[in-house]
């Protein structure tokens, strides 16, 4: 177990940071949504699905979603404190709008409608599988990279 907040950006026991202004955090969310979202937009435009039908511009996004956003926590709660909006703007944000669990849950529906449950039933666990490695890859890398034990 560790004594480290579960949020090291706020510490509730400073009364000033429980009224911290909110429409910076807001306005970098939505800001790095965007971009999140147009990177997206562009790695689907790039990948479109095969003659199978298979979502793998999908599975590409959020798996390295999840390993960016691996990194992002190592370096900003581990190897260097960041400012207060970067995980607001890149790990809500920019990963937040890239990554689409909500169409990895559709696509999986619409393999299952379709008649292809075992692609489906495959998705749904090749997905999980492979977003929980690119965590782990994604920590240790950046850990061993940055020198943290």
């Amino acid at each position: 177990m560790t004594d480290r907040p579960i949020d090291p950006d706020v510490d509730l026991h400073i009364p000033a940071q429980r009224s911290e202004p909110l429409a910076p955090v807001l306005a970098v969310i939505a800001a790095g949504g965007a971009l999140g979202a147009l990177a997206r937009y562009a790695v689907q435009s790039a990948l479109p699905a095969g003659p199978v039908g298979f979502p793998w511009a999908t599975f590409w996004i959020n798996v390295s979603g999840c390993l960016l956003i691996a990194v992002l926590m190592v370096l900003i709660t581990e190897v260097r404190r960041a400012h207060r909006l970067v995980r607001p703007f890149l790990g809500v944000g920019v990963l937040g709008g890239y990554t689409t669990f909500s169409t990895y849950a559709v696509d999986i529906q619409r393999l299952v409608t379709a008649g292809r449950a075992v692609p489906g039933l495959l998705y749904l666990a090749g997905t999980l599988a492979a977003a929980l490695a690119a965590v782990a890859a994604g920590m240790w890398l950046t850990r061993r990279l940055a020198g943290v034990r």
